[in-house]
Parts: structure tokens; C-alpha cells; sequence
């Protein structure tokens, strides 16, 4: 097991990267990690990043609410609260990209099965696929389905989706270019594929700096900007058709980065600096703290 030091940005291939700043791992190892940036693509990296082999361990905690689903701590109780408006969002999105109100999905990373239970229950067919060995438990402890570990995304049958969805899943991706030209392989034609990732050019990720939550290093391989994500895309022919802004994403971020900053659960100041964020990605989609890419291929 060890570690990958990249010379050049694995977004772009550019040689012009240097250190940007080191952000400290709050949720299972307190270790710090460095994040470079690139100025070729503008996207961000976090470096000496655990290899496959090493990563998982980055992952085990209770705190790890797409793993675990705890609704311990406030914070986990709000994130609960506002998850039935998102995963309504999320339908919209899946159907008005798709032109279909149902047929086949597959969601990538799908955790605890929330947002499959969801589509299934509109009337889609669903496939999920999750790495994590405990999340698939739950997914089928709590929803009766039976994700597929990862490593069955090589065996799907190729134009065989009418969408793909991946919600904060290509920002954890280490096989990054082999993956996005794998993916294209199984839409159908006229098919959509929805990507939700971090924003690091965002108002809150400005605001709290080193601190910013969805840095989430070392399990946040990539930090996107909106310029890195097209950029990224376009390179594998998939083409960013819309934006939609993700504005709850701003509150729990900001609550957790306030958390960090402060050593205390400061919810007014999260709040305020929430808000700040949702007003802002309400305007500007490519200020919003989290962003779905909605696409074609």
C-alpha cells in the first residue's frame, strides 16, 4: 500500500502545477494533505493521495453519513431533513435530462440506496453500484436493494441506460479517464449522464479557505472548478448541456466548515454563511457550492 505523487495535473496532463494550500482530514485520520492547483485547467489535486490499495481506510467512520446514514449530531439530522427536497430535485433533473419519466437507471456510488429506493419507487428500473462493503449492507437492510460492488461496472452491458447518475462520486474516482470513457459505453443513445461535484470556486469554499468541508481530503481526489469540469469532459466527448445549482449543499457545508474552523458546532454563523452561498448559487450557478453537470453524449 502507498501513496500517488502526481508530476503533472491528472484533470488536464499540464505541467504548470504547484501547492495551493493543506487542508487537515476532520473525519477519520486528522492527518494534513496537500492541495495543488493547476493552471492549465484550474482544477485542483489533492496530492500524495493513498492509492486504491490504501484509500479505504479513509473511509471507515460512523460520521460518514453516505455510508452509514447516522443521524447523530444536528448536523446529520438537517442533512436528513432537507434529503427528501434533493432527492425530489434530483427526479426532475434524472427525467427532464432523459425526456422520459421512467426507464433505466444507474447510479454510481449509490451509498445507502436513498436516492435508488426513490427513483424505484417513481417507476424506474435501477442498478447501483457502491464500493463501500457496509453501505451495501444497509442499502439492503433499509431498502431491500442490492447494490453491486464497483468492480461490476465492467461487466454492464454497453447502451443499456436511458440515465447514469453520479452525486459526489467522480471527486473520490482514482482510475479518473478510464472511468469517464467507460461510462459512455453504457447510456443509450440520447441518454443522460448527471455528475454532482464540489465547487471549489464557490462563496463558502472562498469564505472558509483551508477549512471548506467538501475538501473532504484525502477521500476528495479532484477539486473542481466549473472551467476544469467542462474541460475535463469535453476531453472524453461528453458534452455539459446545463447546470444546476445544488443550493442546500452551501448549509451543510458551511455548517461543517464553521466546525472545523472553530472547534465548535457555531450553527448561526454556518447558517448565515449558508445562506450566503444558497442567495449566491440561486444567481450565479457557477458560485453555488455544489454544481450537477448535466450531459450528452
Amino acid at each position: 500500500m502507498g501513496s500517488i505523487y502526481y508530476s503533472s495535473c491528472p484533470l488536464c496532463g499540464s505541467s504548470q502545477i504547484q501547492e495551493t494550500l493543506t487542508a487537515k482530514d476532520y473525519t477519520v485520520s486528522k492527518e494534513t494533505f496537500s492541495i495543488w492547483h493547476c493552471n492549465g485547467c484550474s482544477g485542483r489535486f489533492t496530492q500524495n493521495i493513498p492509492d486504491n490499495a490504501a484509500i479505504g481506510r479513509y473511509y471507515q467512520s460512523q460520521e460518514y453519513i453516505s455510508h452509514s446514514e447516522t443521524k447523530q449530531g444536528l448536523i446529520n439530522r438537517l442533512y436528513h431533513s432537507v434529503r427528501k427536497i434533493t432527492l425530489r430535485s434530483k427526479q426532475n433533473w434524472v427525467r427532464n435530462a432523459a425526456g422520459i419519466k421512467q426507464g433505466n437507471l444507474l447510479d454510481i456510488g449509490c451509498g445507502t440506496g436513498a436516492f435508488l429506493h426513490y427513483m424505484q419507487t417513481g417507476g424506474w428500473t435501477v442498478t447501483g453500484l457502491e464500493p463501500d462493503e457496509n453501505a451495501r449492507r444497509n442499502a439492503q437492510d433499509i431498502y431491500q436493494l442490492t447494490p453491486l460492488p464497483i468492480e461490476a461496472l465492467s461487466t454492464l452491458p454497453p447502451q443499456q441506460y436511458d440515465a447514469i447518475t453520479m452525486w459526489h462520486v467522480l471527486e473520490h474516482v482514482h482510475d479518473l479517464h478510464q472511468y469517464l470513457d467507460h461510462i459512455r459505453t453504457l447510456l443509450k443513445p440520447g441518454g443522460a449522464l448527471l455528475i454532482a461535484v464540489p465547487n471549489y470556486t464557490s462563496l463558502d469554499a472562498a469564505h472558509y479557505g483551508q477549512y471548506w468541508a467538501a475538501y473532504d481530503v484525502p477521500r476528495h481526489l479532484y477539486h473542481f472548478s466549473p472551467k476544469a469540469m467542462e474541460q475535463l469532459l469535453n476531453q472524453h466527448q461528453i458534452q455539459v448541456v446545463k447546470k444546476h445549482p445544488m443550493v442546500f449543499d452551501g448549509f451543510y457545508v458551511s455548517l461543517l466548515s464553521e466546525k472545523y474552523k472553530t472547534g465548535k458546532s457555531r450553527l448561526l454563523a454556518g447558517f448565515i454563511h449558508g445562506l450566503n452561498s444558497y442567495r449566491k448559487g440561486l444567481k450565479t450557478v457557477d458560485r453555488c457550492s455544489s454544481i450537477v453537470y448535466e450531459c450528452k453524449i
